[in-house]
């Protein structure tokens, strides 16, 4: 069902990593609200999955490394113009495996660098058009994981990254914002949300008493970017059905 005004009608955005979960939700709702949407995967074998979904709701999808600053460029100086960008791209490595630093640094490089080596390269079209970033950060950007190390200093980092860019960029009237998914049934959570021992302990905790949807952080993400949020930047939005206050 569409929900989303056309406020974004003849509009380019980009969804990086947005070919599956929930940069995938995001790329369909920007689409809803009129935009053009461009949507990058990781790797091929992603890309054709995400084209060939009965999903699909969007009008490219493209192959990009986010640690590969050359291709990042390219992929950026092939728009006409972009008004508004989403940095969904992430990675995460469960077991105790990012207590390794070689995989901590591949972690950071993913989610925290990559997320700055495409805001930058994307900040002269977006300053051209008074554009907007929204980035993903996550719960673990405000508590710690003894688990996942790398993901949660990185998803830290991209809060932080967040503000600090909300300011750099306010003189170019970029706004810069991020969101916090709490937990949310995507690909990513099968084993937590398949798991009823571990299900049942997350629902418990939640005020809202169920597991999130992709389509739940699509809409905070349509919200910052439209009129409605103009004199919003530098926030960090949870959307967790209330994990994060009890």
């Amino acid at each position: 069902m569409q929900v989303f005004t056309q406020f974004l009608d003849g509009k380019n955005a980009l969804v990086v990593g947005g070919t599956s979960g929930i940069g995938a939700a995001i790329g369909r709702a920007l689409a809803q609200a009129g935009a053009r949407v461009t949507v990058t995967g990781a790797t091929e074998a992603g890309v054709r999955g995400a084209r060939q979904s009965v999903d699909f709701g969007t009008e490219i999808a493209l192959q990009l490394d986010v640690t590969d600053a050359a291709a990042v460029k390219a992929l950026i100086g092939g728009f006409s113009s972009l008004q508004v960008l989403i940095n969904c791209a992430g990675t995460i490595r469960r077991g105790g495996v990012e207590h390794d630093p070689e995989i901590f640094d591949q972690i950071l490089d993913i989610n925290l660098s990559g997320t700055m080596r495409v805001c930058s390269a994307a900040r002269p079209m977006l300053a051209a058009s008074s554009g907007c970033i929204v980035n993903t950060a996550s719960m673990l950007s405000f508590f710690g994981a003894p688990l996942v190390p790398a993901y949660s200093a990185s998803k830290g980092g991209v809060a932080q990254l967040t503000k600090s860019l909300a300011i750099a960029y306010a003189a170019d009237n970029i706004r810069v914002n991020a969101i916090a998914p709490g937990w949310i049934q995507t690909p990513l959570t099968r084993p937590l949300y398949t798991d009823d021992a571990r299900s049942r302990a997350i629902l418990e905790r939640t005020p809202m008493n169920r597991w999130g949807q992709p389509e739940d952080i699509a809409g905070a993400v349509v919200f910052l970017c439209s009129p409605a949020a103009r004199f919003l930047t530098g926030v960090i939005l949870p959307v967790d059905g209330g994990y994060l206050i009890t």
